[in-house]
């Protein structure tokens, strides 16, 4: 499905209103191409990414992002909410994960000591091992298929545009839960 107008014509912006217009907004064919372009360099960076992982690691996409949310936080554990918040994942998503990140040991999760109904989600010796084993070469392709083939000024820019995107959108990125509750 297009995006874009099929007729070729552009309509007026966005005014922001709830309702929905009688006509759609159509992109614009530059508008179409920088979204289409953002999905697909998504898209392909991912998915290379995770295959390399998998290839060098053994862990999955899913997995090194559990990982690295643990291994950066204080005491290598966080609240299953807060672990969810910093992901933007769905509790079932990340209670599934977790299940199977238990099973390779990589992960272990803990009652919280002040809510028998939540749990921590604890890095484990072997979640922590394989996160130190994985992250340089996880580096080396991030580089090797983004950083290095933009120049600063399109590292910079990028990252203003990220920034003006998410603030936008109200997402400050890691939003702390204040209770244990998954």
């Amino acid at each position: 499905m297009t995006l874009g107008r099929p007729t070729g014509g552009r309509v007026a912006a966005n005014t922001q209103s709830s309702e929905v217009p009688a006509e759609p907004m159509w992109l614009s064919d530059r508008e179409q191409a920088a979204w289409r372009g953002l999905l697909d360099l998504h898209d392909r960076v991912m998915a290379r990414l995770h295959q390399e992982l998998r290839r060098e690691s053994d862990l999955s996409g899913p997995d090194y992002s559990v990982l690295v949310g643990l291994s950066e936080a204080p005491g290598q554990l966080l609240r299953a909410r807060e672990l969810g918040a910093l992901l933007h994942w769905e509790k079932s998503r990340l209670s599934k994960q977790i299940t199977r990140m238990e099973e390779r040991r990589l992960v272990q999760r803990q009652v919280c000591p002040t809510d028998a109904r939540g749990s921590f989600v604890v890095l484990t010796d072997v979640g922590r091992n394989a996160i130190e084993l994985a992250a340089p070469l996880h580096l080396r392709h991030v580089r090797e298929c983004f950083i290095d083939v933009l120049t600063t000024e399109q590292l910079g820019q990028l990252a203003e545009i990220s920034a003006t995107v998410v603030a936008q959108l109200g997402c400050d990125g890691a939003a702390a839960a204040a209770t244990c509750d998954d």
